[in-house]
């Protein structure tokens, strides 16, 4: 296919994707209030002055209320909760198209892989997700600890649903990971011992990861979104090693690189029986009644 046709694919794969998106934004759009609810419940509960606030302020707990200001910021709002829910529940729609822009270039048997990949990479996407929904209240209360007593805490909704819109979307995303190298395995780009011996690295960069993402920055957030993905990159560690056995048993020659030497065997084999074999003269034989000619006592030219 030229590059124009490629291009041209994209932009038709990008459209579907864009389209899927605003299908389900619209109706984030319309139970935007539900939507709303449901994702800051547990923030209030968390930090919310239940009690009201002067009560609060006496037992000395930290506690916030959450608000609105300006004529906009509901509209303003409202586009916010309905993109979010467009970009999460749209996820099979765009990885699936995803797939299919890669599908013309794989073999059949790299088809089958694809669409494995696909059906895991929607329930990880979530899976992130709802992970993220998980420990917000407990990364918000964590930050409302450090307000000074006896003062109060007004928290802006647009503000928190932009906290929980990254949380979610970096969860969701950062589940991927393992995913991602377990495809260039499959696609022979790397091999399971190369990514066993980055561990040291690509933990320490996980845990950085999780402490740029995570805006409280405790230990407790942090640990609960570097765990999972650390465990997923071992587990994909281990299935990098497994399809490297399995594909070393089809094919022993797999795991070597263009440039690289092919393994000889040096094992000596048994040689078989040692056949009688007429050679031929050197010089055609010149022949008489009695027998060969000889010259000087010799047979032939010799």
């Amino acid at each position: 296919m030229p590059l124009a046709e490629h291009l041209r694919e994209l932009r038709n794969r990008l459209m579907k994707s864009v389209l899927a998106i605003l299908a389900v934004t619209v109706v984030g759009l319309v139970y935007y209030k539900q939507i709303a609810d449901f994702l800051t419940e547990p923030l209030r509960d968390a930090v919310g002055c239940t009690a009201g606030f002067g009560r609060a302020a006496e037992k000395g707990e930290a506690c916030a209320e959450i608000t609105i200001s300006g004529v906009i910021a509901p509209f303003t709002l409202m586009l916010k909760v309905g993109l979010t829910t467009g970009m999460v529940l749209a996820c099979p729609v765009w990885l699936y198209q995803l797939w299919a822009f890669l599908a013309p270039g794989l073999h059949s048997h790299e088809k089958k892989y694809a669409r494995s990949f696909v059906a895991a990479g929607v329930p990880l996407f979530l899976g992130g997700a709802y992970l993220a929904y998980i420990v917000l209240p407990t990364m918000a209360a964590t930050l409302i600890e450090f307000t000074p007593e006896g003062t109060g805490n007004l928290v802006p909704l647009d503000e928190l649903l932009d906290i929980i819109t990254r949380m979610v979307i970096v969860f969701g995303l950062a589940f991927e990971l393992p995913l991602v190298l377990v495809m260039l395995n499959f696609g022979g780009v790397l091999t399971g011992r190369r990514l066993l011996g980055w561990w040291r690295a690509m933990v320490v960069s996980i845990t950085l990861f999780a402490a740029v993402a995570t805006p409280s920055g405790d230990p407790l957030t942090m640990g609960a979104l570097a765990a999972p993905i650390v465990l997923l990159y071992f587990l994909a560690v281990g299935i990098s090693l497994f399809n490297d056995r399995r594909r070393s048993r089809r094919d022993p020659y797999a795991g070597l690189s263009d440039d690289e030497a092919s393994p000889l065997d040096h094992t000596p084999e048994k040689v078989g029986a040692i056949e009688p074999v007429d050679a031929p003269s050197a010089l055609p034989e010149s022949t008489t009644e009695d027998g060969p000619a000889r010259r000087n006592g010799y047979d032939d030219a010799t």
